[in-house]
């Protein structure tokens, strides 16, 4: 797909103004909103939201809103995406200017670290608590990328993004990554952290797993990592990330095996002590997805009691969809951790 003249007139004349262009340079590197920009370039908040503007209606920026404030990153998909690359890439970086702008946007990436550092510090000791209690972070890892597969995606989406991690885990498998989750102080944490591992081409938005704000069929691979046991309604979760995904597009959710930690459901908000397989499967197939594999992380021999089993289940999106229970048989690959 090719751009039209007029579109790479209106795409030049956005990227021609000297201020314009340093903003793409920096939403080239990460997400920022108003408030950043201003405080980088120096200027006035109506003249930054004017460019932002221009910029947007060229087609060169990503608009996405995150309660009362909004944050920009330079388009990565499509034939505008690859055009604003290529301007950007001849663009010298040793300019002085362009060097005080990333000096000015590295200070208020710190400040934003710290202060979702603060956030996590805070929580750190619950979520090690949940660690210590299965396979190691690594085993569960290495497991989800290869039941994921290699890609490359297209359009890549973690349901319940947390600390971002995933996106981390697959950003040299897709194209664009896209992370969602419904609190706001984990999003400032998972910008923060994709920021400082270098991750440009993935962003992160509020979003509700009951309603990703996603059209049909835009993703190619989906993931839900841990979100499940924390939902009252966790098959309407499947449903709504089977709907996002096009025909061919696969599902990974990662979840606990039944279990009877009590302790998890009083102090840490689980609502489900984890899921039988076949519930999981029967929920996949309900919503047209075909069940590909179910793999089985369990503890290691010698554990303590009340070690948990973490699963795997990995589905594909149907090419024509399915109204009935789907009958092909399932790949079941037992991993030992």
């Amino acid at each position: 797909m090719s751009l039209s003249s007029q579109s790479v007139v209106t795409i030049l004349k956005a990227a021609a103004e000297p201020t314009r262009l340093r903003i793409l340079l920096l939403l080239a590197v990460s997400e920022l909103n108003v408030k950043d920009l201003t405080r980088i370039l120096g200027q006035s908040q109506p003249r930054i939201s004017r460019h932002l503007k221009l910029l947007a209606e060229a087609g060169l920026i990503e608009r996405t809103r995150e309660g009362s404030w909004a944050y920009f990153q330079l388009v990565v998909a499509g034939p505008a995406g690859a055009l604003a690359r290529r301007l950007l890439e001849s663009v010298d970086l040793a300019d002085a200017q362009l060097q005080r702008d990333r000096n000015r946007a590295e200070a208020v990436k710190r400040e934003r670290e710290a202060a979702a550092q603060t956030y996590f510090e805070s929580h750190a000791a619950q979520w090690d608590e949940i660690r210590s209690l299965h396979v190691t972070e690594s085993a569960v890892e290495t497991a989800m990328r290869a039941a994921l597969g290699a890609g490359p995606f297209r359009h890549f989406v973690d349901a319940g993004t947390g600390t971002g991690r995933v996106l981390q885990l697959f950003a040299d498998r897709f194209e664009r990554g896209t992370g969602i989750d419904i609190n706001h102080a984990m999003l400032a944490y998972a910008r923060a952290k994709l920021t400082a591992a270098g991750v440009a081409h993935a962003r992160v938005r509020h979003g509700d797993l009951y309603d990703l704000g996603l059209e049909d069929g835009s993703a190619d691979a989906v993931v839900v990592h841990q979100v499940l046991h924390f939902l009252s309604d966790p098959a309407q979760a499947i449903r709504e990330a089977a709907r996002i995904l096009e025909p061919g597009g696969r599902l990974l959710i990662v979840d606990f095996a039944p279990h009877e930690l009590e302790f998890l459901r009083e102090s840490q908000a689980h609502e489900r002590l984890g899921f039988p397989p076949a519930q999981v499967e029967l929920w996949l197939q309900e919503s047209g997805l075909k069940v590909l594999s179910v793999n089985k992380l369990a503890p290691e021999a010698g554990d303590p009691e009340g070690k948990l089993t973490v699963m795997l289940w990995t589905a594909e999106r149907l090419r024509v969809h399915a109204h009935s229970r789907q009958t092909e048989r399932i790949s079941k690959v037992e991993v030992v951790g």
